[in-house]
């Protein structure tokens, strides 16, 4: 049955309400962790696979370094990411997302660190706030929308300038010669914005991009 107008306000109101809930968990708990680094990445990526293997080993330096490690809460590349964190006695946190499918909270998510979201734009407020770069491994639709939602944030100043680091030139490379020929070839975007991506095949040149940046920068919340 079809519902009305004062059914849908009333629900719209509720909603409010539930994202507002959302957003109020996130900002009590994430202050508290203190600088975190986001990696992304598919969940279909498997605990054999090469860049499984990478993201657990990148999220170990991280601690290494005294960052705490943010994901989406899932298997995969999160997974590994969580994992490697949890392994090196880092902070290990978890934004779990509710789908009907692919989505459930991984076991090296921190007990305290663990935040459960039904909304995608709420989550990603907390990924984009919080940390202090990207990280992002190869992955599929997901993963796609969190990159170019912090490089379309980062290119119009909505967040401060933070690195965007794009794990694996196999995968990553062809894109950004994409962005330089056809995107910037026609005018869609400006001179040097695809230098806000940078591309490594290591957990070293990916820590040393993040040194270097924050040799110069203060740790902080980007909005």
């Amino acid at each position: 049955m079809e519902k009305n107008w004062s059914e849908v306000k009333a629900e719209s109101s509720w909603l409010m309400f539930k994202i507002m809930s959302e957003f109020v968990e996130g900002f009590d708990k994430m202050p508290k962790i203190g600088p975190c680094i986001s990696i992304f990445g598919s969940a279909r990526t498997k605990p054999d696979e090469i860049y499984y293997q990478k993201a657990e080993r990148m999220a170990m330096k991280l601690v290494d370094e005294g960052y705490g490690v943010i994901t989406g809460g899932g298997p995969g590349i999160m997974e590994a990411a969580n994992k490697g964190a949890q392994a090196a006695g880092g902070k290990s946190v978890g934004l779990n997302i509710t789908l009907p499918h692919e989505q459930k909270p991984n076991e090296y998510i921190d007990i305290d660190k663990s935040i459960d979201h039904n909304f995608f734009f709420v989550r990603k407020v907390m990924f984009v706030k919080y940390a202090q770069a990207f990280i992002i491994f190869p992955g599929g639709l997901g993963t796609m929308d969190e990159l170019f939602e912090v490089f379309t944030l980062v290119q119009t100043n909505k967040i401060d300038k933070i690195p965007i680091v794009l794990y694996g030139s196999d995968f990553w490379g062809g894109l950004k010669d994409w962005i330089i020929k056809t995107m910037k070839g026609n005018g869609y975007i400006s001179d040097g914005d695809e230098n806000l991506l940078e591309i490594v095949d290591s957990t070293d040149a990916a820590m040393e991009i993040i040194k270097k940046f924050y040799s110069k920068e203060s740790l902080k919340p980007n909005f």
